[in-house]
């Protein structure tokens, strides 16, 4: 009998239905071997607190952009930066590695923690191919760097033991964050259930059956809930936006316990059969193996503990010879050769399509191995994660209605959804509030805000509290020109989650819409005091504070939103315009380059950049942009209006008045647009009609404008 001493409840106890979760280092108390092997595994290995990392330098050529692994001062860090078209580095960040996600079997992702306890995927990642190799993680591999990427409670579900999160993270969309020490590594609870009343029978001196009735043992399960044990981590239909599952809304995001049905939890989903394309993905061992007929004709009898001891890994000859056996328990040998490797031929080990450094065993049990070099390199592909699937969303294990026709919805996957959900929304009337707030996103998403706003407003009576609830009508009110009802909506929340950054941000947007300057930047500068990791929020605060006209202190706001995301387009715009509002034509045409490379339809941005190569004497470069820039909105009067200014600085006059006439068409009040017209009307000598044009210009707010037309006027009238 163990001593009640050794076992003190006090641990890491957090209360649930089954009993409380316990330390899970006292597992070993009793079960030392099991506790051994087990540490050996990749599960065990999952997640854990960094360790010293050799000095790392990295090139990534697509994007151009430098990474270091460094140590300093008894840390790692992640180091990013570019070089400035001065040859010096700009957008240098620095991130301390506290922690990494993987056991280094295929690869290991750092993670930094913030201040708020946010988990941040630093794009640096190490990879177990070729004895160990550094590259970009997933998607990353592109020519332009991703916004920071947060550690979903999806992400650490299936990587790491259950973590504490704070009150209030659990609702749907919630920002993950996560508290106090994290656990390390996946632990006996995860499949075995909480431990506490296992621990406290075998401290209360109970008896061996007693004992083993407080603690879930998979083997004694069904082979359904013995096999979804292994599916709550092992099941993705596909790491592309679909969405794969949908964790149930009335369910926090850890609280599957093993025994239950898994679709009490989670609802699964798969692309319609007929756009179903054979990728082999890195999390699609579950997947792939439910489509082998070796599982389809077991009748049931056929699931992952067949071949796998969850406990114990078999390593080199043990492996093979563990694996053959198994085999050969439904399978002679036949013509096959007694001593060959079953898994080698019909499980091979491939590259995968979306972790492309990463090589898995396939384990779709096939007869023959699909044709090609399997190990072969591949690049990324970048339609992988740019082109989504387009079609219906089927259920795939565990199905609903009301999520099913959720999931047509939440990644935009069918565009035909919408009206589905709202049917079935209307049909179904569901108490939980999160229904309501998919179908407004989806309305949002369509352009019709007014919609959106009634839905959110009916989430927002079954669910009073939610901050989240709040800042979705808040949304949907701005966009509708609800401004002022947007701010009250806003107050009242922050009033009861005075620590949400997101809340702050929104208010800022509210404030902008409804023309007070002043509040909008003290709302963007609460929510840059609670996350000052928010680029968008330096980025709207730096362009409030240039509206203000405070130039030096938006420049460091945009500097500061490039810093964290250096391939945030607007903030690339927004930065290239101050330098050239400052004639720092060189580098504001850097920031344009890469601007419109990002988002090449922002006409605003083109217009500006073709402003600034023309100050740098760039005219054939100035004109491609302005012709880009009016290819992509032929409506825009600036557009138009730089090409005059551009065609007459060539001498083609007559041109450059169509062009200043037709900006003038579009926006009547066109100050500058009515003065280059009326100079090219005066020289060609129609003094009457430039006469017209001056008298519109010397009436603009704008007192260069006015002076100019004012004394251009006194000329012609002499």
């Amino acid at each position: 009998m163990i001593r009640r001493s050794l076992l003190p409840l006090t641990v890491a106890t957090l209360a649930c239905a089954q009993g409380p979760y316990v330390d899970s280092k006292l597992c070993a108390t009793c079960h030392a071997q099991i506790a051994k092997t087990y540490a050996l595994t990749g599960m065990a290995r999952s997640f854990y607190k960094a360790e010293m990392q050799d000095n790392v330098a990295f090139h990534h050529e697509p994007s151009d952009t430098w990474f270091a692994m460094e140590r300093k001062d008894g840390k790692t860090y992640q180091r990013r930066w570019r070089i400035g078209p001065d040859g010096k580095p700009i957008e240098v960040a620095e991130s301390s590695v506290d922690y990494v996600m993987g056991s280094g079997n295929h690869v290991r992702t750092y993670l930094h923690r913030t201040e708020r306890g946010a988990l941040v995927e630093l794009p640096l990642a190490w990879y177990a191919e070729k004895g160990g190799t550094w590259a970009m993680e997933p998607g990353h591999d592109r020519d332009s760097l991703l916004p920071p990427r947060q550690i979903a409670y999806e992400c650490m579900f299936c990587h790491n033991a259950y973590p504490r999160i704070p009150s209030g993270q659990s609702e749907p969309g919630a920002e993950p964050l996560y508290e106090g020490a994290l656990p390390e590594g996946i632990d006996c609870q995860r499949c075995h259930g909480p431990g506490g009343n296992h621990v406290r029978a075998v401290q209360q001196g109970a008896g061996v059956q007693a004992i083993r009735q407080a603690i879930v043992n998979p083997a004694r399960l069904s082979a359904d809930r013995q096999m979804e044990v292994c599916l709550q981590c092992h099941l993705e239909t596909t790491s592309q936006p679909l969405p794969h599952a949908i964790v149930k809304y009335n369910r926090g995001p850890f609280s599957y316990r093993p025994g239950e049905p898994l679709a009490n939890f989670e609802v699964f989903f798969d692309r319609a059969p007929a756009g179903r394309e054979d990728h082999f993905e890195i999390a699609h061992s579950a997947y792939r193996l439910r489509q082998s007929q070796c599982f389809l004709r077991s009748s049931g009898k056929f699931t992952c503990t067949t071949c796998h001891n969850p406990h114990d890994v078999p390593r080199g000859d043990t492996a093979t010879v563990h694996y053959n056996r198994v085999c050969g328990q439904c399978h002679s040998a036949g013509k096959h050769v007694a001593e060959g490797n079953c898994v080698g031929c019909h499980m091979p080990k491939r590259r995968t399509d979306d972790v492309v450094h990463a090589v898995m065993t396939d384990h779709f049990i096939q007869k023959r191995p699909p044709a090609g070099d399997l190990l072969a390199p591949i690049p990324e592909r970048q339609e992988f994660f740019s082109n989504p699937y387009r079609g219906e969303v089927v259920p795939y294990y565990g199905d609903d209605a009301l999520y099913t026709a959720v999931a047509q919805v939440t990644q935009r996957s069918n565009p035909a959804g919408l009206q589905r959900l709202a049917d079935e929304v209307a049909r179904q009337k569901p108490a939980e509030a999160q229904f309501y707030v998919e179908l407004g996103q989806a309305w949002l998403s369509a352009g019709k805000p007014a919609n959106a706003i009634a839905q959110f407003e009916e989430a927002a009576r079954r669910k009073s509290a939610s901050a989240g609830i709040a800042l979705n009508l808040a949304d949907a009110l701005t966009e509708s020109r609800q401004s002022p009802r947007a701010i009250a909506v806003l107050q009242r929340a922050i009033q009861a989650a005075p620590s949400d950054p997101l809340l702050r941000y929104q208010l800022g947007i509210a404030h902008t819409d409804s023309g007070d300057n002043e509040q909008a930047v003290r709302a963007f500068e609460q929510a840059i005091a609670l996350d000052p990791g928010l680029a968008e929020a330096h980025n709207l605060l730096g362009a409030r504070l240039a509206e203000a006209g405070d130039l030096d202190r938006a420049g460091k706001e945009f500097q500061t939103a490039l810093r964290i995301h250096p391939d945030f387009p607007e903030a690339l715009g927004n930065y290239a315009h101050l330098l050239a509002v400052g004639h720092d034509y060189v580098r504001a045409t850097y920031y344009f380059a890469r601007s419109v490379k990002l988002k090449p339809g922002d006409v605003d941005v083109r217009t500006n950049y073709a402003v600034a190569l023309a100050g740098l004497g760039r005219y054939p470069e100035a004109r491609e942009q302005i012709d880009a820039a009016l290819q992509a909105d032929p409506k825009s009067p600036e557009a138009h209006s730089f090409k005059g200014t551009l065609l007459d600085a060539q001498g083609l006059r007559q041109e450059a008045l169509e062009q200043f006439l037709e900006a003038i068409r579009l926006r009547p009040d066109f100050a500058l647009a009515h003065l280059n017209a009326a100079k090219i009307l005066a020289a060609q000598g129609e003094r009457a009609a430039a006469e017209v044009h001056l008298r519109q210009a010397a009436a603009a707010g704008d007192p260069g404008i006015a002076s100019q037309a004012t004394a251009l006027l006194r000329q012609i009238l002499r």
